[in-house]
């Protein structure tokens, strides 16, 4: 058992994470950054939740790329093959559910 103040979560560098639960292969991870991830394509679906801050969260449609904003509560889902990278405004905390050692 373990309670998480994500609010407080820091890392010593930009996507530093807390796994907070590995469930069959499918990891949850707190994660704190205030640099942009880089443009990737996940092994199998992301949930990327935002808990603190705001993500323009880039993706690709058909080569035509988008942006969704998000708030805090929001969530995007990458489907398998979804190409994407998320741009933090400031600092941002997110959980993270994905496959174990994706991208």
């Amino acid at each position: 058992m373990e309670v998480i103040k994500s609010k407080s979560f820091t890392a010593d560098r930009a996507w530093g994470s807390k796994q907070i639960a590995n469930m069959q292969g499918i990891t949850t991870k707190l994660h704190w950054t205030d640099q942009p991830y880089k443009w990737h394509i996940n092994d199998g679906e992301e949930v990327f939740v935002v808990l603190d801050g705001v993500v323009d969260m880039h993706y690709r449609i058909n080569g035509a790329e988008e942006i969704a904003v998000l708030e805090v509560g929001d969530i995007f889902f990458a489907s398998v093959g979804t190409e994407h990278v998320a741009h933090p405004r400031g600092e941002v905390r997110v959980l993270v559910v994905e496959s174990e050692g994706s991208v």
